[in-house]
């Protein structure tokens, strides 16, 4: 199972990627596994100001749909168009082409509170 070193997770299954006061987001490939054939990914809060644990979208799989949290709270800036006809991408590269928004970071302070890939891979059991 890939858990890049170089991420922060939640136990939500979110990863987070932080450059500057900007964050990528996506779901862990355990996530991706456990849904199955992602069909369709979701994102009405472009240009919303969220709180750490809040819904930014959904992403809906052959047999489920899951809601999505964001791991930091900030401003959703952008979302990954390319999902839109491709959202199987999430499947073949979550850390990459399978991103899913970019926030602009509300509060730094709140990285300290993620998972690092060591406490991602105890929570999942990997």
């Amino acid at each position: 199972m890939n858990i890049p070193a170089n991420l922060k997770y939640t136990k939500d299954h979110e990863w987070i990627s932080i450059e500057g006061d900007i964050a990528t987001v996506g779901i862990t490939d355990f996530a991706q596994k456990e849904l199955g054939d992602i069909v369709y990914v979701e994102v009405e809060t472009l240009d919303q100001t969220l709180e750490k644990d809040e819904v930014f979208g959904t992403v809906e799989a052959v047999k489920t749909v899951s809601d999505l949290f964001l791991p930091i709270a900030g401003e959703i800036i952008e979302f990954n168009d390319a999902l839109e006809s491709t959202p199987e991408s999430v499947n073949s590269d979550p850390y990459g082409a399978g991103w899913m928004i970019k926030v602009k970071i509300a509060n730094l302070d709140e990285v300290a509170t993620l998972l690092s890939d060591a406490d991602y891979k105890a929570l999942i059991g990997a």
